[in-house]
């Protein structure tokens, strides 16, 4: 990589670290052009150099975010040789992501992020490939070994993790479920869901 690429890479950093500690403390709301470029110190002409537009700047904070999650949990993945263990280690994996970056999780799982990811979801799909290739591997794996049901990835992915966005996504605006309870009681119950041979 060229010094002029690093710099840029590092550019883009620097506003999507500004543009998180806004959406942190000031909401969606907060989210300006101004406001980025004074907390960046990265000028107006260099942000809609990089990203576009503002809104620009939200999805590539937002596509970060998923990335850093998809990393997370495919090492825990990666970390467990039967298929119960690996559920397990997802969810769990996914719920401390969570809890120690609740303003990047709250971002993702935003009306606005839900919109590009509408809007966008083949484009989104393929520049997740490279993490989202493993998965589907792991999956077939376990399918062949007789652990998993011998659903498609897509469908196995969906029981997997609907039922702990859908639990994240309640903690994070109305905040009535306890993270601790789903840890506790999620991965069984999705054991159950998506497994060959139900659970005793």
């Amino acid at each position: 990589m060229s010094p002029k690429q690093q710099r840029g890479e590092a550019t883009v950093e620097q506003v999507l670290d500004a543009a998180l500690g806004i959406y942190a403390t000031s909401g969606e709301a907060g989210l300006t052009v101004g406001a980025i470029t004074a907390a960046s110190r990265v000028s107006a002409g260099s942000i809609y150099h990089h990203f576009g537009s503002l809104d620009g700047v939200v999805a590539a904070l937002a596509l970060r975010s998923v990335d850093q999650l998809l990393r997370t949990l495919a090492t825990a993945l990666a970390q467990e040789t039967d298929a119960r263990s690996g559920i397990r280690a997802v969810i769990l994996a996914y719920l401390d992501f969570v809890r120690e970056r609740p303003d990047a999780a709250r971002l993702m799982h935003s009306v606005t992020v839900d919109r590009e990811v509408m809007a966008h979801a083949g484009r989104i799909r393929d520049s997740q490939e490279a993490r989202l290739t493993p998965v589907t591997l792991w999956i077939r794996a376990h399918q062949e070994s007789g652990e998993l049901a011998g659903l498609s990835a897509p469908m196995i992915e969906s029981l997997v993790m609907g039922p702990v966005v859908a639990v994240v996504r309640r903690w994070l605006t109305i905040g009535d479920v306890d993270l601790e309870e789903a840890a506790r009681e999620l991965p069984d119950h999705i054991w159950r869901a998506v497994s060959r041979v139900p659970s005793p």
